[in-house]
């Protein structure tokens, strides 16, 4: 099966239901413009290294999303030009962020992350801790950050109830701070949740944006 054909794929199971993000960790341009040149414009990196290179080489006209793990010390590599941060897990990145966004005349959009799973791998905030963490003041500090919604990955796990019930989960956190702290925000609207393995029961439990690496692009290539 080609990239394209495995692009083709997944996008009628998605239809119009979600964002797709192409999770091209680990592969070759190649790879990426096989994807590029089916329609994809959208994709996802959980490297700074290897996500400013791409951006560097590829066109100009794909959105980059910073998908992994994001140390505060790396935020300057690509605040000039990401088009979304899905993984933010505390508050001195945020914080970063937004002084990298001031730095770039620029507003950076991000995804806060919640840590829905049972594995203690997993980052992310707890719910009480980002009730108590967004208060009036530090959104108000947060002149050049966007957040748009909520990040969250499910338990690595067979048990599809398990995995649907925390996806569930993550869409309760995301509408009760839409009713609460971003009540006023237009733009607090994204739900990033479901992978290759779980994006269709994320679609069903209300993901906007998934991110699809192996099932489009093959396993990954490990260096």
């Amino acid at each position: 099966m080609s990239i394209q054909n495995n692009l083709r794929t997944v996008k009628e199971q998605i239809s119009e239901r979600a964002l797709l993000v192409a999770v091209s960790k680990t592969k070759p341009n190649e790879d990426l413009m096989e994807a590029y040149n089916a329609g994809q414009r959208v994709f996802g990196e959980n490297k700074v290294q290897e996500l400013t290179g791409k951006y560097e080489s590829l066109p100009k006209d794909i959105e980059w999303h910073m998908i992994g793990h994001l140390q505060s010390n790396k935020v300057k590599y690509i605040a000039p030009f990401v088009s979304l941060i899905h993984g933010v897990d505390s508050e001195k990145l945020l914080k970063t962020i937004n002084k990298e966004g001031i730095k770039n005349n620029r507003k950076i959009p991000v995804l806060l992350q919640m840590h829905i799973a049972e594995e203690d791998t997993k980052f992310g905030f707890s719910k009480s801790e980002i009730q108590s963490l967004l208060n009036a003041e530090l959104l108000e500090s947060l002149s050049n950050v966007e957040i748009k919604g909520v990040m969250g990955m499910a338990t690595f796990t067979r048990d599809d109830q398990q995995v649907r019930q925390e996806f569930a989960n993550l869409k309760k956190i995301f509408d009760e701070l839409q009713q609460t702290v971003f009540a006023k925000s237009k733009s607090f609207t994204e739900i990033s949740m479901g992978m290759s393995g779980d994006y269709l029961l994320a679609i069903e439990e209300g993901s906007t944006m998934v991110r699809i690496g192996s099932s489009i692009f093959g396993a990954r290539n490990y260096h």
